[in-house]
């Protein structure tokens, strides 16, 4: 399945999973392996983790502090993935890719609410105020990456100012805000086993 992990490159037609949409192989199309139950819920969680980058002791503890707190828990653990500063730096434009995103985020070229935050799975909150630093704005790959979400339209629950490369959280994020290709009702039905 198409994760786009690898940035610019998975939008064009000379992305390897729209020339090849099968198993790698000798024998990659002759079989399609049907997967059932427990190898479905592990694809999910798998996918999951390899879209937010993180490790599986970190989606335990995500899915452990969800499932602790009232409400649904599977949109509960897709907000707390979406709230990581990485992947916000990301959906506020500052790289192309959620990859690139945290190196940015780890190599101190962003900052939350006026301090220098170097921690990937940082949790941003409600008003908190996030920009590039103002010596990392003339870096190339944060000008590339603006101009390439110049394009495209923020998330409801991110503001985002382009021209000074920053962002402020309006609220929490919904499950309607997180298209991505995730089932979290199957990653709650194999933690819950």
């Amino acid at each position: 399945m198409k994760l786009f992990l690898k940035g610019a490159k998975c939008f064009s037609d000379k992305c390897p999973i729209e020339k090849r949409n099968f198993a790698p192989g000798q024998h990659g199309r002759d079989r399609k392996a049907k997967i059932v139950g427990y190898g479905l819920q592990l694809r999910e969680k798998q996918k999951a983790k390899r879209i937010y980058f993180t490790l599986e002791s970190q989606f335990r503890e995500y899915y452990e502090k969800a499932s602790r707190t009232p409400g649904v828990t599977g949109e509960l653990l897709l907000q707390q993935l979406e709230r990581r500063l990485d992947n916000v730096a990301f959906r506020l434009g500052f790289a192309s890719s959620r990859r690139q995103a945290r190196q940015l985020v780890r190599h101190g070229h962003v900052e939350v609410n006026g301090r220098k935050v170097n921690i990937p799975s940082y949790q941003v909150s409600v008003n908190d105020q996030i920009k590039v630093r103002p010596n990392s704005q003339k870096l190339g790959i944060v000008e590339s990456a603006s101009e390439f979400a110049s394009h495209n339209p923020a998330p409801n629950w991110l503001s985002v100012d382009h021209a000074n490369r920053s962002g402020k959280v309006l609220a929490l994020p919904k499950r309607e805000d997180v298209n991505l290709p995730v089932n979290e009702q199957l990653i709650v039905e194999l933690y819950s086993k």
